[in-house]
């Protein structure tokens, strides 16, 4: 197995490992956050980070030790999968890349196939449950558990890899997505004048309490589902603030702008465009909501809310199962259901200030067991695997630090 050291250690070999991560685009979004998450924690480590993808707005805030490589990685028509597969050749025996991360389906048959070609170690991240439709939507899916290792993101994705490919169990890690505890910290000064800012954003009133649903405009998200518990309320001692961008889902969101009126929220709840202030946003609010009527692979928001001390209400399925303590750092609720989602909202506005503050302190020590530090060490772990005494990685003693671009944190 290659050696994996601490910074007080000297590496054990003198080979530079070159890992390669391939991915569609470099827009914002938790695929590409990991990726440069990664990225930034290889070459902490000593080794050569490179990411191939088609590029996106991310590239700006690229760090100049780790290379882009611009490929049309998006691109799931087969030929130029195909084609993609022997520039990822010519790149491999170029740098001398020893691994290739694929973490999305199209590059991961581009990757796959230039692994094969180049005798190059290939792993994947398995980052959602894909539709499964029918059987040839499977076997595109099934290129992901392809991999000599498979990263799943939780142990609902783990259990849903088993069930629905059955690979081999010995390949797959389960490593959680990281929060980085360093951004996301309640007891590190925030700046008021963003805090003061998004308050007028929103038109927000002084004396009613935030509730706040970050996350996606679309419909799986299920803002549709929080607006009728909120009309089910029997006051309006509150203001709710929807926090996402359409991303092309402009008739969802019309629509609920819609119920707002129809349900009589007006003045009571806004949707706002997502902020990059997401720390301030977090710390006006009372708690959190993230009820997602699909099962989500993780759920990051969940663990940014509770790192930063707000309770969170998330749905009884999929991620939340594993980062939510059900009355201690938050509650958990069934998908899609109004009336015990109203009732738990009523439930978490009603509670007196010790019992928050109670909530807080869990919340901020539940979401330590996920770090960003955890991810990045558990991963080059997984590369010391693959590499085994070729080369060496030398862990850092701390996550590396990665400054986020606006709209990073997009749910």
């Amino acid at each position: 197995m290659a050696s994996v050291t601490t910074d007080d250690d000297k590496p054990m070999t003198q080979k530079q490992p070159v890992i390669l991560q391939v991915l569609p685009a470099l827009r914002s979004g938790g695929v590409e956050r990991g990726t440069l998450e990664i990225a930034r924690a290889i070459t902490k480590a000593g080794g050569k980070s490179l990411i191939a993808s088609q590029g996106g707005e991310m590239l700006s805030g690229l760090p100049t030790d780790i290379m882009h490589i611009t490929l049309p990685l998006a691109s799931k028509n087969p030929l130029k999968i195909w084609l993609n597969s022997w520039r990822l050749s010519r790149i491999i025996r170029k740098y001398k890349v020893d691994i290739i991360h694929a973490r999305s389906r199209a590059p991961a048959w581009s990757a796959w196939m230039a692994a094969r070609r180049s005798h190059c170690h290939f792993m994947t991240t398995f980052h959602g449950t894909y539709g499964l439709g029918g059987k040839w939507k499977k076997r595109y899916n099934s290129i992901m558990t392809c991999g000599e290792r498979i990263i799943a993101i939780s142990h609902f994705i783990a259990e849903h890899i088993a069930t629905n490919y059955a690979p081999d169990p010995g390949k797959i890690r389960v490593i959680h997505r990281g929060v980085d505890l360093r951004l996301f910290d309640p007891f590190t000064s925030l700046a008021p004048q963003r805090m003061i800012q998004l308050s007028k954003e929103w038109r927000m009133p002084e004396e009613l309490p935030l509730i706040l649903f970050p996350g996606r405009i679309t419909r799986w998200k299920g803002q549709d589902v929080f607006l009728r518990a909120l009309a089910q309320l029997p006051h309006r001692n509150f203001f709710a603030v929807i926090l996402g961008d359409d991303k092309g889902h402009q008739t969802y969101r019309e629509e609920l702008e819609a119920m707002i009126t129809t349900l009589n929220l007006e003045g009571h709840v806004r949707i706002a465009h997502h902020t990059r202030f997401i720390r301030e946003a977090y710390q006006l609010s009372r708690f959190v909501v993230s009820t997602s009527i699909e099962p989500e692979a993780f759920g990051r928001v969940v663990l940014e809310a509770q790192a930063m001390g707000k309770p969170v209400i998330a749905t009884n399925q999929g991620g939340p199962q594993e980062t939510v303590i059900h009355n201690a750092t938050g509650w958990l609720v069934e998908p899609n259901d109004v009336d015990v989602l109203s009732q738990c909202i009523e439930h978490a506005l009603t509670l007196e200030e010790s019992t928050l503050h109670w909530m807080a302190e869990q919340g901020v020590e539940n979401a330590r067991r996920f770090s960003l530090e955890q991810m990045c060490i558990q991963t080059l772990q997984v590369y010391a695997e693959l590499l085994e005494d070729t080369t060496s990685l030398q862990l850092p003693s701390t996550a590396p630090a990665f400054a986020p671009a606006a709209g990073e944190h997009a749910a």
